[in-house]
């Protein structure tokens, strides 16, 4: 039984790490403030939940399990209310939320 939560975490550890990879990726290929915004969110949201979920799984029932648990709430509560904030105060500076390499036609 071991081998295999040692294998399904793994695979959670790596599925964490490749969403990780991915909006590390996007934030640096995205084009506009906005959408890089959006890219640090979203590789957020996606990377963290497996690898808390990899680490309750090795932590068992126990205090370790409850704290991971808070942060991953805490997570799901401050990273899009974190990049909304970002979002507001950029257009409140007069960041212009469009691509600026698009043609305006």
């Amino acid at each position: 039984m071991d081998a295999s939560l040692d294998l399904v975490c793994w695979v959670l550890i790596l599925v964490g790490g490749a969403f990780g990879i991915t909006g590390g990726i996007g934030i640096v290929r995205m084009p506009s403030f906005f959408t890089r915004i959006h890219a640090a969110g979203m590789a957020e949201t996606m990377c963290a939940p497996p690898i808390l979920l990899a680490m309750m799984i090795q932590a068992g029932w126990s205090l370790v399990t409850f704290k991971l648990v808070l942060i991953l709430i805490f997570l799901f509560l401050t990273s899009p209310t974190a990049s909304h904030a970002l979002a507001k105060a950029a257009l409140h500076g007069g960041v212009p939320p469009v691509d600026p390499g698009a043609d305006d036609r």
